[in-house]
């Protein structure tokens, strides 16, 4: 299958190792639906016509909780897509959780050689595989949109896909974030009636001679767009005088501001600083 400058084609898996995998993820996903509704969760989703239904597919998410992959990847689906998530290897590292990533095509990503994922996420884009990255490289502390690994620009320009952005709003608030380096990470919050919003927004093109830093700021600037249209819905608002420690400083919440997390963000040194998003 020819796609723009590169011919996609790779090496597939045999079909019963396929089929087990997609078990899995069918199981998992189900599992994953029966917490939300148990916890009332309202899951919503817009744009998902900017996903493409067949064939190859790059997207590139904000991250602002642990569980956004389970939102994205059921928005996803809404579209008759299951993504493979590109997520931090130490994932893995239960031995039933490795299985399970493994067989659903999950890419562990070792943030200090991330050599090794970009090949495994070239691969599944080359057999027609949606691949959705964080280029984050961790959670937002802030709330905004941190500074970006350029590792998803390079695969746009080398395989000449656009990228599709894609935003995710309110999880923060079913797993909340530490403040302080020295507090204990927070558990899971059990609060009912939480709503998480996804919003894909027009795919975003890559030349093939574009330079990497450029191309990966422009795509921060895309994800701070998305991210702040679903920040200024009423429902997700805080209320006048609250004391909103999930919502970001700079439209009214009591987060870190991007300064403060700097403390809190473990930003790889090859990341593209933030041009995007508010100054401070």
């Amino acid at each position: 299958m020819a796609l723009g400058r590169t011919t996609l084609v790779g090496p597939r898996r045999p079909s019963s190792v396929l089929l087990s995998g997609e078990r899995t993820y069918g199981a998992t996903v189900g599992l994953g639906r029966l917490a939300l509704r148990a916890l009332q969760v309202t899951s919503r989703w817009s744009g998902e016509e900017h996903l493409p239904e067949r064939g190859p597919a790059l997207l590139a998410s904000n991250h602002v909780a642990y569980p956004d992959f389970l939102f994205v990847g059921q928005a996803g689906l809404a579209r008759g897509r299951r993504l493979r998530f590109l997520a931090r290897h130490d994932v893995w590292d239960p031995p039933v959780v490795g299985r399970a990533m493994t067989a659903m095509r999950h890419v562990p990503v070792d943030r200090r050689a991330p050599a090794g994922a970009y090949l495994a996420a070239r691969s599944l884009l080359r057999e027609g595989e949606a691949v959705c990255a964080f280029p984050e490289a961790g959670v937002s502390h802030s709330y905004t949109v941190r500074a970006l690994m350029p590792g998803v620009a390079a695969l746009a320009r080398e395989l000449a896909l656009p990228v599709v952005p894609v935003a995710v709003w309110g999880t923060q608030r079913l797993w909340p974030l530490r403040r302080e380096a020295h507090e204990p990470a927070p558990r899971p919050a059990l609060a009912r009636g939480r709503t998480v919003d996804v919003r894909f927004g027009p795919a975003l093109h890559v030349a093939p001679d574009a330079d990497l830093s450029t191309s990966t700021a422009a795509l921060g600037a895309r994800l701070t767009g998305l991210l702040e249209e679903l920040q200024h819905l009423p429902e997700h608002r805080p209320r006048p005088g609250e004391q909103a420690r999930w919502h970001p400083h700079h439209l009214g919440g009591t987060a870190p501001t991007r300064a403060q997390a700097h403390r809190l963000d473990e930003v790889p040194r090859t990341a593209v600083r933030p041009t995007w998003g508010p100054l401070g």
